[in-house]
């Protein structure tokens, strides 16, 4: 069984910094991409960050420049700095993982995180 948990989320004001991380535990082989998707409310899930092992991370265009994600593969975990903070980043943020469970198979499957809440208000 494989277990994704985010934490660090809450109460910011403008222009302020918050440092998101993904914890994945289980039974895990090995971990191919991470990621960190939001969804604010009446909004659909979008992608706000990427990474994957040897490659150059991604990141949705309204966030970049601010935003950094990185990974210590070592502990299963990732993280999201997270600077400049606007009130429109409001949203719950969810870290996404693709996970080999067994060296038998060369599949990768989806695990989400439950979100924790990421607000930006004065």
């Amino acid at each position: 069984q494989v277990q994704v948990v985010e934490f660090g989320g809450g109460l910011v004001q403008p222009g302020g910094s918050l440092r998101l991380s993904c914890a994945a535990s289980g039974s895990i082989f090995s971990i191919g991409t991470m990621a960190w998707y939001r969804q604010a409310p009446g909004k659909e899930r979008e992608l706000v960050a990427r990474i994957s092992s040897g490659e150059n991370p991604n990141y949705a265009d309204s966030v970049k420049g601010r935003f950094t994600i990185s990974r210590d593969s070592p502990k299963n975990t990732a993280y999201l700095q997270m600077n400049s903070l606007k009130p429109e980043d409001t949203a719950v943020y969810y870290c996404n993982a693709l996970i080999r469970t067994t060296s038998w198979s060369t599949s990768y499957s989806d695990y989400w995180g439950q979100g924790t809440q990421v607000t930006v208000s004065s």
